[in-house]
């Protein structure tokens, strides 16, 4: 079993920056892929980005890419995400969660461990 603990989340002026980060409490290289997804209020939980297991292969929603960065280190077990040129839309809960198996990278279904959560929240 996997714990992910979320960090670095906050509040940001529209255009500003954060970077978010996944402590894992296990070796993730080669085993699992990486996901943050995010929940906004109101709203369904969505894909926000996805590194591969093994390859460092990237996805993103079409609604951050250019703008968000999903890294992975593997010495440390930890993932990130560098969010830049933040938008007040971009305000919810963001999740990071693991995947044992490949799959459809954008489904919630897909993951087996999740984090608690990290609020972002971006002013206009």
């Amino acid at each position: 079993q996997v714990q992910l603990r979320e960090s670095g989340g906050g509040l940001v002026q529209a255009g500003g920056s954060l970077t978010l980060s996944c402590a894992a409490s296990t070796r993730i290289h080669y085993n699992y892929a990486m996901g943050w997804f995010r929940q906004a209020p109101g709203k369904e939980r969505a894909f926000v980005a996805r590194i591969s297991r093994s390859t460092s292969d990237t996805f993103y929603s079409t609604l951050v890419k250019g703008r968000f960065t999903i890294s992975r280190d593997n010495d440390k077990n930890m993932v990130y995400l560098q969010m830049n040129d933040l938008k007040p839309e971009d305000t919810a809960v963001y999740y990071c969660a693991a995947a044992q198996d490949p799959g459809i990278y954008w489904n919630e279904d897909n993951y087996n461990y999740w984090g608690q959560g990290t609020q972002v929240t971006v002013s206009s």
